[in-house]
């Protein structure tokens, strides 16, 4: 629970036979996070920690890892934090994997350069307490990247995107109806993002869409 009492997120707890069902999902995209992967890699030289909220089942922090940064992961998931531990392990990599909740992370101030959250914001049930503890945790000058679902996409674009992902045939439908009636109505339009950020302690963000998704962007002045 959050310090108020809410559920962390959003939907269905990704547990048990979910999170495994996504975990399989994504990893049949090895490409999906490769631009973002590649984005960090140009911000954050070598020897840089990056934390990494909500990473799933730890694809983009295993990769981050690998290229000699230093990373840690949060996620509320008990069921995705042993998978990235167990990820991690199968790629030799070190990544500091916490159980906890983005409104409340158990992480002390100014403790990285960078902090990312992809596919995951819109989940959250206290949006803006994340972000501040973005920044929180963050070092002066450190940057945090929140890639994201446009509420604007259309349904052709998702269409398209869904066929790119190479899943079955039911998958795509699941998937498709997923992205429909699921994580559509969960999404964030750029005017709501431009909002939270205005009453986070960032002040304010640059967004940038691409495709049926953004990436805000938010720097610690």
């Amino acid at each position: 629970m959050t310090s108020s009492g809410t559920k962390p997120y959003k939907g269905m707890a990704m547990e048990g036979a979910m999170a495994r069902w996504y975990a399989r999902n994504t990893a049949r995209e090895p490409n999906r996070f490769e631009s973002v992967s590649r984005a960090i890699r140009d911000r954050v030289p070598p020897g840089g920690q990056i934390l990494e909220v909500a990473p799933g089942p730890g694809y983009l922090a295993v990769e981050l890892a690998k290229s000699g940064r230093e990373v840690a992961a949060l996620d509320v998931s008990k069921s995705f934090v042993e998978m990235v531990r167990h990820n991690a392990a199968l790629a030799g990599v070190a990544i500091d994997v916490r159980h906890g909740n983005a409104s409340a992370m158990p992480f002390p101030a100014e403790s990285f350069d960078y902090v990312v959250c992809v596919a995951a914001f819109k989940n959250f049930t206290e949006p803006v307490a994340a972000i501040n503890e973005m920044h929180r945790v963050l070092r002066a000058g450190g940057c945090a990247s929140i890639y994201d679902l446009r509420k604007e996409a259309a349904p052709n674009e998702i269409d398209v995107e869904v066929r790119r992902m190479g899943l079955s045939v039911w998958n795509r439908a699941l998937t498709s109806l997923a992205f429909r009636y699921g994580l559509l109505r969960l999404a964030y339009t750029s005017e709501q993002m431009t909002l939270m950020a205005e009453q986070s302690r960032f002040g304010r963000c640059e967004i940038e869409n691409s495709g049926i998704g953004f990436e805000a962007r938010f720097t610690k002045r």
